[in-house]
This record gives structure tokens, C-alpha cells and sequence, in this order.
């Protein structure tokens, strides 16, 4: 035996017999608790004996008759393996009517010539001992019934009666197994093999049945062409009758085989070791079944129970033992056997009695992670005898788990069916019985789920293109997840255009190969989830192939075609083309489109056509490679079925007609030779067709025609076979001359100053010769009544089309003198001008004055003066002015009206308020009416003393010192606030500083000592009867409308010494306000300066 263990090793190599080994082994363990004992081991030597020697007789046999050849191997242990061989050491060939039975004799179902040999010789294999031995050959001779016929005429005299019967055919015999009925047994679980193998001829066919029932399904199988029935597995329930059936011809045989399946001794219930603790009950049971009834006996420790220590706890009821109020000395190892004839089972079952307190075999302060809303399994492994009791609690100082939201398992396993996330924590394991308490502790983590929060979706990418999936994830921030990309549940083809990305998959240049389930697997190490998208690639179809000309007829034809390959996107539609080898090789032209289920058209046809037609495959992606081109097809020429289309006759002079149309193309000739018939008359005279036959042309030129005259034309196709049909008829005219007319009657109707109303009779149509296409109105301005100047003259060309005899003339000058003519237009041109006419346009409103500008203000006037309307439009007969004073508030005073002679050019307006702002209303006059208006703005000057009062204040001790003060604190807090700026803070002046900047503040210029503009807390409030524009229109929208450089021509208005104000007034036009009744002082420019001051 080898050393720690229980293996006995047998070894022959260096001497000694097998047979000397050969026996029945058996094993038993055994310790101060009791034997265990093995099953019966069974040690047998190999044999493989040889033939013995026996004399063969050669077999002659009768062509068509049966013949068995036996094999009788040795008996060898295990059995041998048994084939038949020639000489040459090949396999015999076996067929229904050969074959080679179980036994291993060879079977003839019947005989033929071909069967006679020498050599036929059966092998016995044995495997075990890797030897193979051979029977002596045998010598087979068949004798035909023909050369049987000779032997036997040859030893006869002439007048013997002799002669072999000829071959006959025979019913079915069995060869194996004989008589009508044989029995066979077997085990359960074993293979069942049953075997017919019959003689006659024809070679009969075998079929097997069960009576009273089916052959098992999926359990049966023919082998040997049908002459053996195998069924694996066999149960009880395979026990009954099996019948074979050979047929021929002739008739049929049968043979049945009654079955018994019978079972060795196997488990129902094998006894169970048991571990008890004193004063405990148990039970060992033993419970087998088989064919027949096993019988069961115990043994104690490898003896037989009825002879080993009495045990008072211990009694045997048949296959049970029962054990009451045990002890330690109880402990023993029983073995159960149970037996028939077909064999035995036996089985150990230990029975310990243990006395132990509990312990637990769970691992402290284990860690357990689960996701949120699974199941959590939390392990509490423990041992004791007896049998501990297992409670667990939450927490430090938690109760007792009780309730349907746990399940207590017997192993002592915890299960929270629901997992959440206050279900996190730590749980002990208490362990209790008799002899002591254990507990343990454990935690639990409950994670977050792992999500893909946005799956990759379906997509149809075009063949070349770029597709992306995307799979983003929100998983729990303590687990790491990994993201898989899966194709078809497979890995990733090893290509360099698949790029996997943190969230994405992008495929590039996509192929059909790609086409596909794409899946994205996110695994952490507590769960998993996934999602698939489908991609389909898709492309424009293969061209179709095949393409076949069928029911060839004069004018018909039918093309057929098989479609490619569609790239998973359907075709649509077929487009067929054709080519005309005969005129334009190599162009092809669109002949009909049919809808994709279509792979057959009927194509019609013209004559005098080599047709060659190709096919191309549409779908929703584009169009396919055109198909390859059909074989050629030459129609029959034919007259022609058409005239030439789009027929014309027009003059290109005005004495001839040209006569175009639009030429036949090659297919529509229909034949060599094609030529037109052109043929023309004057339309409306008793004339005769005159014709002439040109080549194949589009234009032909008739000279010597009257001017303008309508003609009749038709041009006819014709070629070698024939004239087209006689063609329709146009009206065409020979060419147009210019007008000889010119338009009568032209009368003038001024409507207003600038819009007049033109009339003029129509000139005779046949003096127009020509199409009229209408008239033109030439006019112009000749001079403006209000100045007697003339100056460049400039026509203006106005067209009314058609047989019109008036129009409108717009855009007039008022206040003018105009001439006009008129002129008749036709396809070659214009005819001659009517005599000019005179029209003159009545006054109308001038334009505004050329400009208005305000000089010297004093403290009480302001002299005016202006420039004339550029566009008087009419005699001047006076001015309006209109003005109104500006309070502070920006409201607008009463206005004044004045009317001023047109001849006055200035005006000094007195009387004026000191200090005050007015604003300015100008236009000019006629007797129509008032022109536009201009507006400017302008103050009057202050008081002197009062100026000079206001400059003392700035000149006192006390406010130099204020000044200064200021100016102190100002620059201290500059010191302060860029120290903390450099220390990286923020200070709130400078915050609120910039949060509410106004922008009108701007400091005084120390070069020219000008004051910034100025804005009051009422800057934007809108005037309530006028508004105000500096002149030099540069201030922005949000700049003040009280700044002093309102009042200049720029930024740099002046103070005197004395405090007045220099500058010019200048304004933009504005509409006239609606006069008010209110009454304001303006604001002082001396006090808006000290208020900022």
C-alpha cells in the first residue's frame, strides 16, 4: 500500500503472474469511531487464447442459395472484437444481402458468382491485450446453373434425362434466429441489441415492431442495414415483444423476441451520514429497488449487524435503523447492502455523536456588497452539537430580525430579498446551544445600480459612412466599471476603424461586413447590464444581370432581368435605357421605369432601330452601375410615323420667309433616306401649293415675297420606303419693314403738378407692317417757369405694349414746361415721331429753405438768416416763422407766428428773454401752399452782472479751501483703494462706481479749459411739444440734451470772460409741434456750470 493512504498497488513488471493476483478485493478505514468498508473489487487476467485447429472443407453452394460462414472465435477475457478480411488485409465489402451477425458469423442472404473466393477470414481483436488473432481462410465456390447443366450432360448418356433446375426465386427464411419466437433478457441501463438476418431472393427486406406499442423515440436505432434493433438506456418500461418482418416478393416471414429488462440493485434512498448529540433520536434509512426485489442487510464497523456489539439505542426495522436517546458510544460507520442475483449496492453512513459548543466558521468582519433592490446573502457557517440556533441582529445594540422582509436560512444564511439602501450596515450572527454562544460580525454595503442612461440606438448608415453608438453610464462613484463592445455577441473585428470611446463606439468608413447587433457590456464587480442596437448598412443596388430579349416582334418587345443585390434598401424602380447602335452608338436614352417587384417590361419599338437596352436598379440610396447591355435587336424599316415638330415661318427680311422646324432625330427616320417635303402659299388668295423636296435640314428660305405677308406652310418626312403622314398646317409671315405712320391726334391731359395723361389715335395695321408690339412716349423737360433757365435736356422713353392708345406720365416737375412724341413699334423697329407737343405742369409746394442759421444773440435778440428753396416748384410768395420758447423742464412755451415778404432773406427778432432757449420753425411759401420746414435751436445771452457775480464765488478763500479738502479726501481714498486692489480685493465705491458710471460725467480739460458735458437728473424726460438735435449730429442717444456743446458747432464751445456764450445755432428739420400755452424760463448755461461745480 502507498504510505498515508489507502491504494494497493499491484505490480508485475519485474516478475511474478497475473493469475496469481486474480480475486475478490475489498478496502476497509477504520479509526476509534467506527469502519467504513469499499465494494467488492474484482481482479481478473487478461486472456487471449488462440484458435484451435480444425480442418475447413470448401463450401460449394448453388448460385441464389444461403450460406452462413462461421467464426467460432476463442473465448478471451474481455471478449474479442471479430471482422473478416482477404489476404490483402481489406475489410470484405457488406451489404443488405451480406453482412456480418452478432455472433460474428458472416451471413449470405443469398449467393452470387461474384461471392466465390478463397479468402475469406474472420479476425478476433483483443484490446486488452492488443493482439489479433486469425481463423484459417475459407474456401467459398458457387456453382451457376449453367455450368451445372454441362457437368451433369457431360457424365450422361444421350438417353438420360438431365438438366439443373434454373434459378429460382425464394420467400424469406430466417437464418438468425430460428423458430418463430426466443427470449431475451437484459439489464436496465444497458443497451438492448436484437438481431434478424433472413435468406431468400430477391434479398429480403427486415422491419422491426413492437407489439402493443412504439418503439422508444430518441432511443432507437437500426444498424447493419436494418437487421439489428438497438436501443439504448433500456427501462422496465422496453420490456415486451419485438417483431422482425423480412419480405421479398415472394412473400414474408417473422420472428419475435419477448424481453425482459431486469435491474441490479440501485438507490431510491441511500442512507445519509448523522451527527447527533447526546440523548438525541435519529434514523439511518436504506432504500433500493430492482428486478428482481434487492434484499437489504446492515452491517456495524464492516460486521454484520446481528453479530456486532449490542448498541441499546440501536434498532433495525428492515432498511431503517432507528436511534433513541443516543450516546457517545454510540458512534459507529454502518454499511447498507442491498442485492439480487444481477448484483449489490453498498453504502457507508457514519452515525457521530457529538458533544460540541458552537462555533462559527464565517470570517469576521466580513464585507458584503450588493446592488440596490437585490437580494443580499449575508453567511453565518457554524458548527456545534447539538445543533446551534442562529439569530441575527442590526447595529451595535439592534433587536432580534423578525418579520417577512428577512429570510432565515438553515444553513444560517441571511437573506434580505430587497436590498435598500438603509438596509446597509453592520449584522451579527449569534451562534447558541446547550454548551456555550458565539457570535460574529459582518457588514453589508448597498451600491448603486449600474444604469445606461443612454443606450445605443438603431441606425442606417450609408456604405463608406461614419456610424457612432453611444452608451452612457451612471454607475456608483466606489465601483469601477468596464465598458465591452460586442458585434453579434462576439468580439470586435481586430480593425483599426472601430473606435471604442469612453461613451461611444465609431466606426469608420463603414463596410457591409459590418452590418450587425452591436452590444455595450458594462460589468462592475457586483453587476451588469447591457444594451444592443442594430446597425444596417445600406448602399445603392448592385446592377441587375441577366438581361434577356424575349417575343421579338416588328414593333414589341420583352426585356427580363434578374435584380442584384438590394443592400438592404429595397429597390424602388427599374429605369430601362436603350441605344440606337445604328445612329448614335454609344448615347443612351431613357425608355421606361417600372416598379422595383418588376423584373419583366414589354418595350415598344420604332423601325429602322438597332435596340441594345440596359437596366439600372433604384432605391431610397441612389442608382445602380447600369446593368451590362442586352444583346442587339434590328427593327424593320418603315415609312416614317411623324412630321417634323415645332414649325415656323418668319421673315428674316422683309422680302422673304424662312421656313425652320425642328428635324427628326436618327430613331424616328425609320428608315435610309430621309428627306422633308417644304410646301408654302399665301394665305387668303386662290393660290397653289409650291414645294420642294430638301435633305435632312431645318431650315429652308423662300425669297421674293411681299412684305409682311401670312403664308400657309407644312413640312412632310419621307425616306426610301414612303411619305409620313400628311402633316397639319401653320401660319407663318414673310418679313416685317419699319412703321410708315406715325400716331395722330396726341392730346396731353395734365392731371397735377406731376402726373400728366397721354392720348394718341392707332396707326392703321397695315401701315405698321409689321407685328405691332405697341407704342413709345418720348418726353422731356424743356424748362422750370419759375427760373427761365434751360439746361441739358434729358428724354425719358416710356412703353406701352400692344394696340394701346393712352398712358400716364409720371414723375413730372412741378411748375414746368414738357414736350413729348409718340412712335408705333413693330419687330423691326420704330416707325416716325409725331409732331412734339407742348404741356406745362402747374406750381406746387416748395422745398424746405437751403438752410437757416441764428448769429449774434444778444440778452434780448437773435438775428436769422436763410437761404431759398432749392425747388421753389412755383413763384415764392412768402416765409413762415414760427419759434417758442424751452423751460427748464424741457416743455415748450406759447408759439409765435411771423410772415415774412419771400424777397427778405434775414431778420433780427428783439424782445427776447435773457438767458432763454427757443427753438425755430422756417418754410417757404407758394400759392399752393407751405413747403417742409427746418428747425434749429438757439438761446439768448445772460445778464452781466449776474455772470460775473457767479465767477466772484469761485474766486472766495473759503471755497478754494472746501476745494481742497476735497480734493484731499479724494486722493486719500485713490491711496487706499489702490493698496487693496494690489492685495487682490474688491472695494464697494469702486463696485458701485462701476455699476452706475454715468456716462455724461466727464472731467474738465485742463489743455483748453473746457467744461465735459453735463446731464441733470432730468436729462431724458421727452419734450412735450418738440424735440432737440445738436447741430453737428455727433451726440449720442444717451448723451445729455442740455449739454453745453448743444449750443456750438463742436466740443469746443468758449466762455467769455464775461460769461457769455460764442458759437453759431444750427439745426435739423423737424415737423411743426401743435402750439402750447405754457410759459418757462430756460435753464442758465452759467448755472448748469456752477451746479456741476
Amino acid at each position: 500500500m502507498k504510505p498515508n493512504s489507502g491504494t494497493l498497488v499491484i505490480n508485475i513488471m519485474n516478475g511474478g503472474k497475473a493469475e496469481a493476483y486474480e480475486g475478490v478485493y475489498q478496502c476497509t478505514a477504520r479509526n476509534e469511531r467506527g469502519a467504513a468498508i469499499s465494494n467488492n473489487i474484482v481482479i481478473r487476467p487478461s486472456r487471449s487464447p488462440l484458435w484451435t485447429k480444425e480442418k475447413l472443407e470448401p463450401n460449394q453452394v448453388r448460385e441464389g442459395d444461403s450460406l452462413v460462414l462461421h467464426c467460432r472465435p476463442p473465448v478471451g477475457l474481455p471478449p474479442p472484437i471479430i471482422f473478416w478480411m482477404d489476404n490483402a488485409f481489406q475489410r470484405l465489402p457488406q451489404s443488405e444481402r451480406v453482412s456480418q451477425g452478432l455472433n460474428g458469423d458472416l451471413y449470405f442472404s443469398n449467393v452470387q458468382p461474384e461471392d466465390t473466393r478463397e479468402d475469406y477470414i474472420c479476425y478476433a481483436r483483443f484490446n486488452h491485450t492488443q493482439t489479433i488473432q486469425q481463423k484459417q481462410p475459407i474456401s467459398v465456390k458457387v456453382f451457376s446453373m449453367d455450368s451445372l447443366n454441362d457437368t451433369i450432360a457431360a457424365n450422361l448418356s444421350d438417353t438420360d434425362i438431365y438438366g439443373a433446375k434454373p434459378v429460382t426465386e425464394r420467400p424469406p427464411i430466417l437464418l438468425t434466429p430460428t423458430g418463430t419466437t426466443s427470449n431475451k433478457v437484459e439489464l436496465r441501463g444497458n443497451v438492448l441489441l436484437l438481431e434478424c438476418i433472413a435468406a431468400g431472393l430477391p434479398t429480403p427486406v427486415i422491419r422491426w415492431i413492437k407489439e402493443g406499442g412504439e418503439l422508444p423515440a430518441n432511443r432507437t436505432f437500426f444498424e447493419n442495414f436494418k437487421k439489428t434493433l438497438k436501443i439504448i438506456d433500456v427501462s422496465e418500461a422496453d420490456s415486451g415483444n419485438y417483431k422482425c418482418i423480412a419480405r421479398n416478393i415472394l412473400g414474408s416471414t417473422h420472428h419475435v423476441i419477448s424481453v425482459t429488462v431486469k435491474a441490479a440493485p440501485y438507490w431510491i434512498t441511500a442512507p445519509r451520514n448523522l451527527v447527533l448529540s447526546p440523548g438525541e433520536d435519529g434514523s439511518l434509512i436504506c432504500r433500493a429497488n430492482g428486478n428482481p426485489k434487492p434484499s437489504i442487510s446492515w452491517l456495524s464497523n464492516g460486521v454484520p449487524i446481528a453479530i456486532a456489539p449490542e448498541d441499546p439505542s440501536r434498532k433495525v426495522d428492515g432498511d431503517t435503523i432507528i436511534f433513541s436517546a443516543v450516546q457517545e458510544r454510540s458512534s459507529a460507520v454502518y454499511q447498507c447492502n442491498a442485492s439480487n442475483e444481477y448484483g449489490y449496492l453498498l453504502a457507508n453512513a457514519f452515525v457521530n455523536v457529538l458533544a460540541e459548543p458552537p462555533r462559527i466558521l464565517t470570517p469576521a468582519n466580513k464585507l458584503y456588497q450588493v446592488i440596490l433592490d437585490s437580494p443580499a446573502l449575508i453567511d453565518c457557517a457554524y458548527f456545534g452539537s447539538p445543533k446551534p440556533e442562529i439569530e441575527w441582529f442590526k447595529g451595535v445594540k439592534g433587536s432580534i430580525l423578525r418579520g417577512n422582509e428577512y429570510v432565515f436560512h438553515d444553513n444560517g444564511t441571511l437573506e434580505i430579498p430587497v436590498a435598500q439602501k438603509d438596509s446597509s450596515g453592520t449584522y451579527t450572527c449569534v451562534a447558541r446551544n446547550e454548551l456555550g454562544k458565539i457570535q460574529n460580525e459582518v457588514q453589508l454595503e448597498v451600491k448603486d445600480p449600474t444604469l445606461i442612461i443612454k443606450q445605443p440606438e438603431y441606425k442606417v448608415i450609408q456604405r463608406y459612412g461614419h456610424v457612432s453608438f453611444e452608451c452612457i453610464i451612471k454607475h456608483d462613484s466606489t465601483l469601477i466599471p468596464t465598458v465591452i463592445w460586442l458585434k453579434d455577441n462576439d468580439e470586435l473585428p481586430d480593425d483599426e476603424r472601430f473606435l471604442v470611446g469612453k461613451d461611444n463606439l465609431t466606426i469608420m468608413n463603414v463596410t457591409d461586413k459590418d452590418d450587425g447587433t452591436y452590444t455595450c457590456i458594462v460589468n462592475t464587480t457586483l453587476d451588469s447590464v447591457s444594451a444592443s442596437a442594430v446597425l444596417t448598412v445600406v448602399a445603392r443596388p448592385n446592377p441587375p444581370f441577366d438581361l434577356e430579349l424575349t417575343g421579338q416582334l416588328e414593333r414589341s418587345i420583352e426585356l427580363s432581368w434578374i435584380p442584384g443585390d438590394e443592400n438592404n434598401s429595397p429597390i424602388t424602380s427599374f429605369v430601362i435605357e436603350y441605344e440606337d447602335g445604328l445612329h448614335e452608338p454609344g448615347v443612351w436614352h431613357y425608355q421606361t421605369e417600372v416598379p422595383g417587384s418588376q423584373t419583366t417590361v414589354q418595350l415598344k419599338l420604332s423601325p429602322y432601330v438597332n435596340y441594345s437596352f440596359r437596366v439600372i436598379a433604384v432605391n431610397e440610396i441612389g442608382r445602380s452601375q447600369p446593368s451590362e447591355p442586352s444583346e442587339q435587336y434590328l427593327t424593320k424599316s418603315a415609312n416614317p410615323d411623324e412630321n417634323p415638330s415645332n414649325v415656323q415661318g418668319i421673315g428674316s427680311e422683309p422680302d422673304n420667309l424662312v421656313i425652320t422646324w425642328e428635324s427628326l432625330k436618327g430613331f424616328q427616320s425609320n428608315g435610309p433616306g430621309l428627306q422633308y417635303k417644304v410646301s408654302w402659299r399665301q394665305k387668303d388668295v386662290d393660290d397653289e401649293w409650291t414645294s420642294v423636296v430638301v435633305a435632312n435640314v431645318s431650315k429652308y428660305i423662300v425669297s421674293g415675297t411681299p412684305t409682311f405677308v401670312p403664308y400657309e406652310i407644312k413640312v412632310q418626312a419621307l425616306n426610301d420606303l414612303g411619305y409620313a403622314p400628311e402633316p397639319s398646317e401653320v401660319i407663318g409671315h414673310s418679313g416685317e419693314d419699319l412703321p410708315m405712320v406715325a400716331p395722330g391726334n396726341v392730346q396731353v391731359h395734365v392731371i397735377n403738378s406731376t402726373l400728366a395723361k397721354v392720348h394718341w389715335d392707332p396707326v392703321p395695321l397695315k401701315s405698321v407692317r409689321g407685328h405691332l408690339q405697341g407704342y413709345k412716349v418720348y418726353y422731356w423737360k424743356v424748362q422750370s417757369l419759375s427760373r427761365r433757365s434751360k439746361r441739358h435736356i434729358e428724354k425719358k422713353i416710356l412703353t406701352f405694349r400692344g394696340n394701346k392708345t393712352f398712358g400716364m406720365l409720371p414723375g413730372l416737375e412741378p411748375y414746368s414746361s414738357y414736350k413729348l412724341n409718340v412712335r408705333v413699334v413693330n419687330g423691326k423697329g420704330e416707325g416716325p415721331a409725331s409732331p412734339d407737343k407742348v404741356f406745362k405742369t402747374p406750381e406746387g409746394v416748395p422745398s424746405s429753405p437751403s438752410f437757416l442759421k441764428i448769429t449774434n444773440p444778444t440778452l434780448d435778440s437773435l438775428t436769422l438768416e436763410w437761404g431759398s428753396p432749392t425747388h421753389p416748384n412755383g413763384i415764392l410768395i412768402s416765409y413762415i416763422l414760427k419759434f417758442q420758447p424751452i423751460n427748464n423742464t424741457h416743455e415748450l412755451g406759447p408759439l409765435v407766428e411771423i410772415r415774412i415778404p419771400a424777397n427778405e432773406s434775414s431778420l433780427i427778432l428783439k424782445n427776447l428773454n435773457y438767458s432763454t432757449r427757443y427753438k425755430f420753425y422756417f418754410n417757404a411759401q407758394t400759392s399752393v401752399g407751405s413747403g417742409s420746414q427746418i428747425t434749429e435751436e438757439a438761446v439768448t445771452i445772460m445778464d452781466e452782472a449776474m455772470a460775473s457775480r457767479q465767477v466772484d464765488i469761485a474766486t472766495q478763500g473759503w471755497f478754494i479751501g472746501l476745494m481742497c479738502a476735497v480734493a484731499l479726501l479724494i486722493l486719500i481714498l485713490l491711496i487706499v483703494c489702490f493698496i487693496r486692489r494690489n492685495k487682490g480685493g474688491k472695494y464697494p465705491v469702486k463696485e458701485k462706481e462701476d455699476a452706475h458710471a454715468d456716462p455724461e460725467i466727464q472731467p474738465m480739460k485742463e489743455d483748453d479749459g473746457t467744461f465735459g458735458e453735463y446731464s441733470d437728473a432730468e436729462d431724458h424726460k421727452p419734450l412735450k411739444k418738440g424735440s432737440r438735435t445738436p447741430s453737428d449730429r455727433t451726440v449720442k442717444k444717451e448723451d445729455s440734451d442740455d449739454s453745453l456743446v448743444d449750443y456750438g458747432e463742436g466740443v469746443n464751445g468758449q466762455f467769455n470772460e464775461d460769461g457769455s456764450f460764442i458759437g453759431q445755432y444750427s439745426g435739423k428739420k423737424e415737423k411743426e409741434p401743435a402750439e402750447g400755452n405754457e410759459s418757462s424760463e430756460a435753464p442758465s448755461p452759467v448755472n448748469a456750470m456752477n451746479s456741476f461745480v
